[in-house]
């Protein structure tokens, strides 16, 4: 089954590879990211293959118009909207005692890292529940299913997206939306190599992660998980 996906944060990292991959396995793919033109000139090769299989469209995740926007922008184009993948997000290192002035932080959290999902899906719903086998992923991360250090704000903000993609499954499950949780821990990508010890190349890789999703638009209703728990190293 061929898709029209919505894409988030698919600039760099995760996302790229994951607009990469579903495009190469023959999906529409629309992404939404801050700067189009950025884009464009560092990823021609995704932008470049013609009108008819992509869309880049600006998006913002902490304003709700620009995920209106770009939901009706993506659905006037292929007068459909079968996925969600939901990639965008930031990392705050804010512990329990942060500092004054660090609350913007937890609040920038907030905003991005859940209340961004949370506009995009609704804004997206009712064209989801229209295809009767819609499917939403969402990166949540291991930090959503367990805290560990001295890191508060981002886990604190991951378990609580990790509780709206619960709801998603809830709601949507009659209308034939499946949810996907993914829960790596550390993935190849700057964000991670930047606060992680543990070695580039034993990393989940992007790639890997890609593959994923792109299998699990595949699958029929009865067959798609809701959780996807990714280790690069033992957890105990």
């Amino acid at each position: 089954m061929k898709r029209t996906v919505m894409i988030s944060g698919a600039s760099r990292g995760i996302g790229c590879a994951i607009a990469e991959r579903l495009l190469n396995d023959g999906h529409n793919i629309s992404l939404g990211v801050r700067d189009p033109d950025r884009l464009r000139h560092d990823r021609p090769d995704l932008v470049d293959v013609g009108e008819d299989r992509v869309l880049v469209h600006p998006y913002h995740a902490c304003d709700p118009a620009s995920a209106e926007d770009w939901v009706a922008a993506t659905t006037h184009w292929r007068d459909e909207l079968t996925a969600l993948v939901h990639c965008a997000g930031i990392l705050r290192r804010t512990g329990l005692l942060f500092s004054d002035g660090e609350e913007a932080d937890l609040d920038d959290l907030w905003r991005v890292n859940v209340m961004g999902p949370w506009w995009l899906t609704r804004a997206a719903w009712s064209s989801l529940s229209a295809s009767g086998e819609g499917r939403i992923q969402v990166l949540v991360s291991m930090s959503g299913k367990r805290s560990k250090g001295r890191m508060a704000g981002y886990p604190v903000s991951k378990f609580a997206l990790m509780a709206l993609c619960q709801t998603m499954r809830n709601e949507g499950w009659d209308a034939g939306i499946r949810v996907t949780a993914f829960c790596p821990s550390w993935v190849n990508t700057e964000m991670a190599t930047s606060i992680s010890r543990v070695a580039p190349e034993a990393m989940t890789q992007p790639q890997d992660l890609a593959s994923l999703s792109s299998t699990l638009l595949q699958l029929p209703n009865a067959a798609v998980p809701f959780e996807l728990m990714i280790n690069c190293s033992l957890e105990t």
